[in-house]
């Protein structure tokens, strides 16, 4: 069976830009499966606590990182001793030290990854934009808690020590703010 050239080239086509959408698509559908999963050391966004709270403690070490951002960030408590199903509450400053409001959001991340899916956060600033003006400190909460099944878990079983770790990086409208613009984008 011959197809014709009209065919191949139609098939070429469509493969193209099948491909193309999947590759735009991959980010996007990889950061829901992390989320929803825990893996890659991606933390949970869980909707309430657990109602067993085990003996078996494990450390939370808290790290924070600024990417390109005119600011201060630290957590109030460097670690925290908490038991596995308690729920655990820590305080972190951001200062703005320019004379610019800065919108910035933070990623963030477990290490080790094998902690990811059991170490989930109840309430947490890194889940929204955060607008602060020049000169500015602000206190943010993370409420969170280290699921009682990591402990039966083969995988995790074991594990004494988790690390929080925070990058806050700038988003669009601090570059609008850099830049001179505002929020339609015109010069300002």
């Amino acid at each position: 069976m011959k197809l014709s050239r009209n065919a191949v080239a139609i098939a070429c086509v469509l493969g193209v830009m099948f491909m193309t959408g999947a590759a735009f698509a991959a980010v996007p559908l990889y950061r829901m499966f992390c989320q929803v999963t825990g893996f890659d050391g991606t933390v949970k966004k869980a909707d309430k606590a657990p109602d067993v709270q085990l003996d078996q403690t494990v450390l939370i070490r808290f790290d924070t990182n600024v990417r390109d951002l005119p600011m201060t960030f630290h957590a109030e408590q460097v670690t925290q001793r908490v038991r596995i199903g308690e729920t655990g509450m820590a305080f972190f400053d951001v200062t703005n030290t320019s004379d610019k409001p800065i919108s910035a959001k933070a990623a963030y991340n477990v290490v080790p990854e094998r902690a990811g899916p059991y170490f989930q956060k109840l309430q947490c600033f890194c889940f929204d934009e955060q607008i602060i003006q020049p000169g500015e400190t602000m206190k943010f909460p993370v409420q969170y808690f280290v699921a009682p099944e990591m402990a039966t878990d083969r995988e995790s079983k074991g594990v004494q020590e988790i690390t929080l770790s925070y990058t806050f990086y700038p988003t669009d409208r601090f570059q609008q703010a850099v830049n001179g613009e505002t929020a339609s984008g015109a010069a300002g």
